[in-house]
């Protein structure tokens, strides 16, 4: 919090932090159920000339992202996005909708073309679904044209059959539609920071398909100098302080640490997202629970895993501490605030 402190006075602004962890087996991703969140937080703050969300993230909802951003620019007429590491996929779009990037030497951004996840997608044989990628999707067919030189019809019909062979019909609707849409929500959110429409232009057609990759990475300079975005450059200062919070929480949420079960005996709690601010406090996503051990009959060990908790707690110990009066000597008195508890 008070590192939080210290960047809002760098640069003058409301600082509102997101976290969505990509921990091994205890990742998040962008999702709805930040909203009512978020709103808590916002309300607190209150309308303000400037809010700068602190950003890492590999991506989520598109429709949450967009709602996210649209939120924010209700209580602020400026918004500043400052990434730190990663902001990639939806985190990329967020950052769209700002009026400007700060970005780190190691900060990174993405494409944007989505991945589709429904029930009726192809599945893996572990049973998972397989995310349909709009973009290979596209590559598929181009791949068939461009690179095979097949042109006639009746072959290319046969090329889309067998790709419905493994690929719902429906899922192939979704990927038509939320292409589309996708691009017209990255040509509303570019408003805010670039405004000549060949530029724009230029932006979308390389985050939705000319990336190649959709693990493509996107620095600073590739970000400000081709794709024409406004990026800033933190002073030495600032760079300080927001190196300090992205160590401070990856201590915290174990980016690089694997989660395994097998290293645990008992009961666990994991923050897996955190969404924080100076008078918000911390609310955080946990999951928790138990690890059983036992023998079975034939001497090998079996290991249980039961999940007790999954959702969003707040975290009562970071509330904002009050300045109520000075003593006699000098110091400051303090007492813990109880107006924004729920």
């Amino acid at each position: 919090m008070e590192l939080y402190r210290q960047l809002e006075e760098q640069l003058n602004t409301k600082v509102l932090v997101y976290i969505t962890s990509d921990r091994p087996n205890m990742g998040t991703q962008i999702a709805t159920d930040v909203i009512d969140s978020f709103i808590s937080h916002l309300d607190k703050i209150g309308p303000c000339k400037r809010i700068s969300l602190y950003l890492y993230t590999r991506g989520g909802d598109t429709s949450a992202a967009r709602n996210i951003v649209n939120l924010l620019r209700m209580y602020a007429d400026e918004l500043q996005v400052i990434v730190p590491h990663k902001a990639h996929s939806s985190g990329t779009i967020i950052s769209l909708g700002a009026n400007e990037i700060i970005m780190t030497k190691q900060a990174t951004l993405g494409p944007i073309d989505p991945s589709l996840h429904t029930p009726i997608n192809p599945r893996i044989p572990e049973g998972d679904i397989y995310p349909v990628s709009v973009e290979a999707v596209k590559g598929y067919l181009e791949f068939a044209k461009d690179e095979m030189g097949i042109k006639d019809d009746a072959s290319l019909t046969c090329i889309f059959e067998k790709l419905t062979d493994y690929v719902h019909p429906l899922v192939l609707g979704e990927v038509y539609r939320s292409k589309a849409q996708i691009q017209m929500m990255a040509e509303k959110l570019l408003q805010y920071q670039v405004t000549d429409p060949e530029k724009v232009k230029k932006i979308i057609e390389f985050l939705c398909s000319e990336s190649g990759s959709h693990d493509y990475t996107i620095n600073r300079r590739e970000a400000k100098n081709e794709l024409g975005l406004n990026i800033v450059k933190p002073s030495d200062e600032q760079y300080a302080i927001i190196k300090k919070i992205y160590d401070d929480i990856n201590d915290e949420l174990l980016f690089s640490k694997p989660f395994l079960i097998t290293e645990v005996n008992g009961a666990y709690a994991v923050r897996r997202c955190l969404l924080e601010s100076v008078v918000g406090g911390s609310d955080y996503f946990s999951t928790e629970g138990v690890v059983v051990r036992g023998k079975m009959p034939d001497g090998q060990v079996a290991v249980q895993n039961r999940v007790t908790f999954e959702g969003w707690r707040h975290d009562y110990s970071s509330e904002q501490l009050q300045i109520i009066s000075d003593n006699e000597e000098g110091d400051v008195v303090y007492e813990r605030s109880e107006k924004f508890q729920t």
